[in-house]
């Protein structure tokens, strides 16, 4: 079996590595870091948790500290997609450089600009970007990266999922032609393959195998329900069966919004977090959830990833997910550290489709039930339409409607009640007079 000290070689490095209870390499790990050490491109295709923040960091700070000239300048740039993935990968660099001079940096959005400017004017070695922030600090020339001598792209899938290739392209061109660029995906559809070409110079093709297993001590149960049911069916888990850490996945940011919504109509104390919330709230919610202040968590998938949470009880899928290796990395938050660990996922019938392709991934037939809810009003804002702000009165009033509880009405040409600003009628009362 290789070791740490078979791939890398430098005291302080390896020192840090067993401190922090690094004992053999991973795959993607044993097999990336000496194609990086030899100033190769790569294109990893590895899920997350399998160890790829250490497969490129670890040979680049070896680098680093091997230099006799070190200095504290941007040399290396990596971009990931979520403010969670930017802070791990930064976090996971300054552990692994305790007791030397590299440097760090983070740069994402939610926070003050004029922080991270500064952190880089003071000398780092790492920028650990997401690309908009990035490229927002580039376009004030607060940033230049005429110096960078790697780039990394981690999860570059979800990165163009998520609308970020032309940012990505423009960033891209204002570095150094001469450079080392590392590749990581989960997936290989054709826009990654197309993408990768275009900034890959003969990369080692390195694949870690799919993440199909689920832990034996996990214990897995589907509901068949519908969609407006789902949410009587959360409240009766939660009060009768579920205990300790919840933690609910749902699709979209609007769905974890109306789910936490829901539960707090019903007197259970829960919190969302997801793209729209900012960094500092979020990172609160997690530390609650993490110490017990809370035990329900609602959550996206993309900003899962900053939840490290060992004593998780219960993952509930409020949405089945759309990838069946999504379902296998959810569930896999709880039954950690030798504990047992309970996955519920609601399913609508018409999705049966994608319980089916769980199944096959996994070779595991998961308990099946029905849950047929009563008919229930949800009132939920979440769910409806955005509220206009009334307009001030008199202006652009043709163009934005305000509709009052005023019982004063006048009928339009088809009939229909027509409800003006109580402040321009007020208006029109003083100037008649």
């Amino acid at each position: 079996m290789t070791s740490f000290n078979q791939i890398l070689s430098h005291s302080t490095l390896l020192s840090n590595l067993s401190k922090l209870g690094y004992e053999t390499p991973t795959t993607i790990q044993e097999q990336s870091i000496p194609v990086v050490k030899e100033g190769r491109d790569l294109f990893g295709i590895a899920q997350t948790g399998t160890g790829k923040t250490a497969s490129f960091c670890l040979p680049i700070i070896e680098e680093l500290l091997s230099k006799d000239n070190f200095k504290l300048i941007p040399t290396v740039l990596i971009l990931t997609p979520t403010r969670e993935l930017c802070l791990q990968t930064h976090e996971a660099i300054v552990k692994f450089t305790e007791g030397t001079e590299i440097k760090s940096c983070a740069i994402y959005g939610g926070v003050k600009q004029i922080y991270q400017a500064e952190a880089i004017n003071n000398g780092v070695n790492f920028i650990v970007a997401t690309p908009g922030r990035l490229l927002d600090l580039m376009r004030k020339g607060l940033i230049r990266l005429k110096m960078i001598e790697v780039l990394i792209l981690d999860e570059a899938d979800r990165m163009l999922d998520m609308g970020f290739i032309d940012d990505l392209n423009l960033i891209i061109k204002e570095l150094p032609e001469n450079r080392q660029t590392l590749f990581y995906s989960a997936t290989v559809p054709d826009a990654i393959r197309r993408f990768s070409k275009s900034i890959l110079k003969n990369p080692v093709f390195i694949e870690v195998a799919r993440q199909s297993t689920v832990a034996s001590n996990i214990s897995q149960m589907v509901y068949f329900c519908n969609q407006n049911h789902k949410y009587q069916l959360l409240k009766k888990i939660i009060k009768e069966e579920a205990s300790g850490s919840i933690l609910v996945f749902t699709r979209t940011k609007d769905g974890a919004d109306a789910v936490v919504e829901y539960l707090i109509q019903n007197r259970i104390s829960a919190r969302a977090i997801h793209g729209d919330k900012k960094q500092a709230e979020r990172e609160r919610s997690i530390s609650y959830f993490a110490d017990g202040s809370i035990n329900i968590l609602v959550a996206t998938d993309l900003v899962a990833r900053g939840i490290d949470v060992d004593t998780i009880e219960y993952v509930i899928n409020f949405d089945i997910p759309l990838d069946p290796e999504v379902y296998v990395h959810r569930i896999g938050r709880t039954g950690r550290a030798g504990r047992s660990g309970n996955a519920i996922t609601f399913c609508e019938v018409e999705e049966k489709h994608r319980l089916d392709d769980i199944e096959v991934l996994t070779r595991q037939e998961i308990t099946k039930k029905n849950f047929e809810g009563k008919k229930e009003v949800l009132k939920l804002k979440s769910l409806g339409p955005k509220v206009t702000k009334a307009p001030t009165p008199g202006v652009s009033q043709e163009k934005n409607p305000w509709y009052d509880h005023s019982k004063r009405a006048k009928l339009d040409e088809a009939g229909k009640r027509i409800h003006s600003h109580p402040g321009l009628r007020n208006a029109k009362k003083k100037k008649k007079r």
